[in-house]
C-alpha cells in the first residue's frame, strides 16, 4: 500500500528485542527472581520479629511469675496470716516457680541462639516443644490464680489486710504472666503452622 504522495508508509512494526542468551541469571532479567529475593527477605524480617516478639513475651512472662513467686513466698504475717496454711496460695506458689523457671530456660535458651546464631535443638522437634510447653504453663498459670481468686474475696470481706494485699498482688502476677504466656503461644502456634517438614 502507497501514501497519496507515491512513497511506501513506514514500518510500524518493531522486531522484538533479542532474547538474553541462557546464562544471564534471573536478577539480569529483572522478574522471577526479583520478587524471590524481596519475599526472602522479607521472609527472614518476619522470622526475625517473630523471634523476637516470642523473646519479649517469654522475658515478660518470666519478671511477672517471679514476682508472683516472691510476693507470695514471702506472704508471712503471724497466726493465720501464712500462704503455707491455705492450698491455694500453696497452689500460686507452685506454678509461679515452675513458670519461673520454664520461660526463664526458654528466654536463656533464645538469647544464646540470638546471639551465637546456631540453634540448640532441631527446628520442628522446637516449634512442638514452644507451643505445647506454652499452652500447658498458660492454662496452669490461670488455674492456679483462679483456684486462689475465691478464698481471697472471702478473705478480703472479713478483714482487709496486708495479707491479702499481697495475696491479690501474687494472683494479679500470675494472671499477667498468663497473658505473656498466651501470646507466646499464639506466636509459637502460627510458627508450628508454618513448619516446613520437607
Amino acid at each position: 500500500m502507497t501514501n497519496p504522495d507515491g512513497s511506501s508508509p513506514p514500518n510500524t512494526t518493531q522486531s522484538p528485542p533479542p532474547p538474553l542468551p541462557p546464562a544471564a541469571s534471573d536478577l539480569e532479567r529483572g522478574t522471577a527472581a526479583g520478587g524471590g529475593v524481596s519475599n526472602i527477605f522479607r521472609r527472614w524480617k518476619r522470622e526475625d520479629l517473630l523471634k523476637r516478639c516470642l523473646l519479649a513475651s517469654r522475658l515478660t512472662g518470666f519478671v511477672f511469675s517471679l514476682l508472683a513467686f516472691v510476693i507470695m513466698a514471702s506472704n508471712r504475717h503471724g497466726d493465720w496470716k501464712e500462704f503455707e496454711k491455705y492450698e491455694e496460695y500453696r497452689y500460686v506458689l507452685a506454678i509461679a516457680i515452675l513458670s519461673t523457671l520454664y520461660t526463664g530456660l526458654q528466654a536463656w535458651r533464645q538469647i544464646h541462639e540470638l546471639y551465637t546464631g546456631r540453634e540448640m535443638f532441631s527446628r520442628q522437634n522446637l516449634a512442638m516443644v514452644d507451643f505445647f510447653g506454652d499452652q500447658i504453663v498458660a492454662y496452669l498459670l490461670i488455674s492456679a490464680a483462679s483456684s486462689a481468686v475465691p478464698l481471697t474475696n472471702r478473705m478480703r470481706e472479713g478483714a482487709d489486710n496486708i495479707f491479702t494485699d499481697a495475696s491479690a498482688s501474687a494472683i494479679s502476677m500470675e494472671f499477667l504472666a498468663f497473658f505473656s504466656l498466651a501470646l507466646s503461644a499464639l506466636i509459637s502456634g502460627y510458627k508450628l503452622s508454618n513448619q516446613s517438614y520437607i
